[in-house]
């Protein structure tokens, strides 16, 4: 081809040369990339089985995951990063992990921003050569020096209270005033020129990945970090409570139990929950908040109606320990208007695996905006719905939120939500059946243990899950265990549901989540997992390298039961010819 010179923004300048590696699917680092190795392990997506590393790095923005700035941030501290990162749209998760390793330990790389025309020119270059704003895509590689600058932030471009030049000048200590610079250069990518208070924060990168997260966040308590608002901690790799009896390798436990602890010591509260929205007090319509976990972010924004940005990891640690964030997209009224109307078709008889199901499919089509879904108006939808619609929708779309008519809070009307200018996408039985074989990929009707509980289940899921389970035992060589948070799992004792779980021979874990959980609690032994999370159908292959069926809950039971699961499509797809 012949050399092309091409334009963008630098979110992050520098130098850097390299492979060109291009898709026009968004990429989940967390999940999607192996953060020792920076090879690409997400099985749906086109640059499966290729590395990041070294590679100019060409993707439309990342998607699902807040923690794909915790695993740049492992690969720029490991050595095995792209040379640069090229995004079509705005992408703050994965820019700002490496703002955070360039400002906390000088490790970084070119970061920009193209507009379509020049992202698309970039799909036919084998080798780019990035300067600055400019990048030239040729046929043979261009040795350069790599650098790069981190931004300075710019009191002038923003309007600062007092506060917020008192965390500058260093009057609460070098850990907040580190935290209030990253602030202000998310800002900066954000387009904000204000900055507001936040009254609470739930983090999400605390569980262990690799050495440099917990370099992270040591290097925050050496520098007196302690957060000023109340702050909730994600789920972790392991159950603090018993990953020896269940025989965690001591290396991973005991580093996570040092990252969990160091959080602690900066003032968080251990709560190991991926559902915060399940503590007590949640967040209410109106109130800003930042949080951290792609499934609580959109929970929070679209059922309760509350207001965060979708933070990356390392981020809302940073935010807590100001409670100053970005005045921009979900805080602002405009922020939150949908910009594309999916209409679905005539439905009935729906089940608990409709609503996963739907989330997934329509996160592929809103990948970076913000939907609403029409057709549901009449039907019974429960917050364990939402739940498990917003988990899956937020693992393959980079959007912050959804609304579903009539049912959301703010989408009374199609009017009340929806901007100026709005696409439109009918949605058919047909295009849900491909995207339900899509995640169905076991090869037999086999099912040797059985996953539930991600994210964490509610109280009202495990009374569902007892229930099914009453009066039944589970087949010889096959587990069922679920997750759940430590507050839910109390009442659910309390309530005698765990009981009735564990007569079943299920188990239930506490702290931990599906996205972490690897052997020995899934032993080498399973080939197939049955589960009813379309969040852990997507992310469960690539993690723990097993075939998967994705079924509704009481199909998951009945599974567990006879070790055998049925593949029929859900009745509500009704036959080939309404599809």
């Amino acid at each position: 081809m012949t050399a092309l010179v091409l334009n963008g923004t630098a979110l992050i300048a520098g130098q850097a040369s390299g492979e060109v590696l291009h898709a026009e699917t968004g990429l989940s680092f967390m999940g999607g990339v192996d953060a020792t190795t920076g090879r690409v392990i997400d099985v749906h997506h086109p640059l499966c089985g290729q590395s990041v590393a070294g590679k100019v790095l060409c993707i439309p923005s990342g998607r699902g995951s807040c923690s794909g700035s915790l695993v740049i941030f492992e690969l720029l501290m490991n050595g095995h990063a792209p040379a640069a990162l090229v995004f079509r749209h705005k992408e703050t998760i994965l820019t700002l992990g490496v703002l955070i390793a360039g400002e906390l330990f000088q490790r970084g790389i070119p970061v920009l921003q193209m507009d379509e025309a020049g992202f698309a020119a970039l799909s036919d270059a084998r080798f780019a050569r990035i300067d600055g704003d400019t990048i030239h895509s040729t046929d043979i590689r261009t040795a350069v020096t790599p650098s790069f600058v981190l931004p300075e932030p710019d009191p002038a471009d923003i309007m600062l209270s007092d506060l917020d030049r008192w965390f500058l000048t260093g009057e609460f200590g070098e850990a907040a005033k580190i935290a209030m610079r990253i602030v202000l250069q998310t800002a900066r990518i954000e387009g904000a020129t204000a900055l507001i208070d936040v009254d609470m924060a739930h983090l999400d990168g605390v569980f262990y990945q690799g050495p440099a997260g917990l370099q992270f966040a040591r290097r925050l308590c050496d520098l007196g970090a302690r957060v000023r608002v109340p702050t909730t901690m994600n789920a972790i790799c392991v159950d603090r409570r018993q990953w020896r009896a269940l025989g965690v390798p001591e290396v991973l436990g005991e580093a996570s139990d040092a990252l969990a602890d160091a959080y602690v010591e900066m003032g968080a509260k251990p709560t190991y929950t991926c559902a915060p929205y399940l503590l007590d007090p949640a967040p209410k319509a109106g109130q800003n908040i930042a949080w951290g976990e792609s499934n609580a972010v959109v929970f929070a924004n679209s059922v309760l109606g509350a207001r965060t940005l979708k933070y990356p990891d390392y981020l809302d640690i940073l935010v807590a320990l100001t409670g100053r964030a970005p005045a921009a997209d979900c805080y602002l009224d405009e922020g939150r208007r949908a910009t594309i109307r999916l209409d679905l078709p005539p439905l009935s008889d729906l089940d608990d695996l409709f609503f996963p199901l739907l989330g997934y499919h329509i996160g592929k089509i809103a990948t970076n905006e913000i939907p609403l879904i029409c057709g549901l108006e009449g039907h019974a939808v429960s917050l364990d719905d939402l739940k498990a619609f917003g988990a899956a929708f937020a693992t393959t779309s980079a959007a912050p939120m959804f609304h579903v008519l009539g049912i959301t809070p703010e989408a009374s009307t199609a009017d009340a939500v929806l901007g100026a200018e709005v696409r439109v996408v009918s949605v058919t039985l047909h295009d849900l059946a491909e995207t339900w074989g899509e995640l169905n990929i076991a090869r037999t009707a086999d099912v040797d243990m059985v996953s539930l509980g991600n994210p964490h289940f509610s109280l009202t899921e495990i009374a569902a899950l007892a229930q099914l389970c009453e009066g039944r035992r589970i087949a010889d060589g096959v587990r069922l265990i679920v997750t759940c948070g430590r507050d839910v799992h109390a009442r659910a004792k309390s309530a005698g549901l765990i009981d009735t779980i564990r007569t079943f021979g299920g188990q239930v874990l506490n702290d931990t989540c599906w996205c972490f959980i690897g052997e020995p609690v899934v032993p080498a032994s399973v080939r197939t997992i049955a589960t009813n999370s379309g969040k852990y159908a997507h992310y469960g292959p690539p993690a723990v390298g097993k075939d998967f069926h994705f079924a509704s809950l009481a199909r998951c039971v009945d599974a567990a039961c006879s070790g055998q699961i049925d593949t029929t499509p859900p009745a509500w797809f009704g036959d080939d010819d309404q599809r």
